[in-house]
């Protein structure tokens, strides 16, 4: 990722500019995954229009850069591709996998590779997601009780039988990067004490999960896209940072999802009323709205 300064030097122009299809607002790896995933999820079949989007981005003496007529379909990707983190990557059946698989690694990978790879290289050769996922599945069968309690735990994460069921979701869209730094849900482990004392005493200490899935629609100054990208609008001649376009700086800096995951059903009435009372706000707690 690009830092500036010292960074840039001894490096010829052609790769500076290179690297901002790699580590810019839009890349050759997001543009692939956004049309990959939407179309095989079946988000969305065409989910833009990649050879518009091409056809006004270009190169110009600060960097990769697009025209004022192509924006719009810039604006559409980045939207899109937002929603699909929203509906795909970061939907709440997803994060409660990832939660059960926290609390499974640990105790998983003693079982499976000790030692440092760069040791063991011959052994990390053959130590890969098809390995991981055929010697879990064995352990059910296991003579070992501790074995079979991990391989019993693992068939139920790859049976979609997770743990931990979303209770209370809140997401929260971001302007400015300020103000996702002084947001209450900055802080999760903050948040969720403070729904513990919110909640009646007879359930304050049951079982929860905190998760925050966060989402860059756009850079701001501070992260390492910034300064990749830039428009060129015929009217002011010469192009300028994307991130200072009006219409660009319209979109959200970033958006969180905040959840809270209990281990059934029975007191989601009790959260939902609990973080209301901590942030303020009332929604509704049949669709989250």
């Amino acid at each position: 990722r690009p830092r500036g300064g010292a960074d840039e030097e001894g490096h010829p122009a052609w790769l500076r500019k290179l690297r901002s299809l790699f580590s810019g607002i839009y890349t050759v790896d997001n543009m692939d995954f956004v049309l990959r995933d939407a179309y095989m999820s079946g988000y969305n079949t065409r989910s833009f229009d990649l050879d518009r989007l091409l056809h006004y981005s270009f190169f110009t003496r600060p960097g990769l850069t697009i025209h004022i007529r192509g924006l719009p379909t810039l604006l559409h990707f980045i939207e899109t591709r937002a929603n699909l983190f929203r509906t795909v990557y970061f939907h709440r059946t997803v994060r409660a996998l990832d939660l059960s698989l926290e609390e499974l690694f640990p105790e998983t990978m003693p079982h499976l590779f000790q030692g440092n790879p760069i040791d063991h290289l011959d052994r990390y050769l053959h130590f890969h997601e098809s390995s991981l996922l055929v010697d879990v599945q064995r352990w059910r069968g296991s003579t070992d009780p501790e074995l079979k309690s991990l391989g019993e735990r693992w068939q139920a994460v790859l049976s979609r039988e997770q743990g931990w069921k979303m209770a209370v979701e809140r997401t929260m869209n971001f302007h400015t990067a300020s103000a996702e730094r002084q947001s209450i849900f900055s802080e999760p482990d903050l948040v969720l004490a403070r729904v513990r004392r919110k909640l009646p005493k007879a359930i304050r200490e049951i079982p929860l999960k905190i998760d925050v899935a966060k989402h860059y629609h756009r850079p701001s100054s501070p992260l390492p896209a910034g300064g990749q990208n830039y428009l060129l609008d015929p009217a002011c001649g010469t192009p300028q940072e994307l991130s200072d376009d009006e219409l660009f700086g319209a979109l959200p800096v970033s958006f969180v999802i905040f959840r809270i995951y209990a281990q059934n059903h029975a007191h989601d009435n009790e959260l939902h009323a609990a973080l209301n009372a901590v942030v303020g706000d009332v929604t509704d707690a049949k669709t989250n709205m």
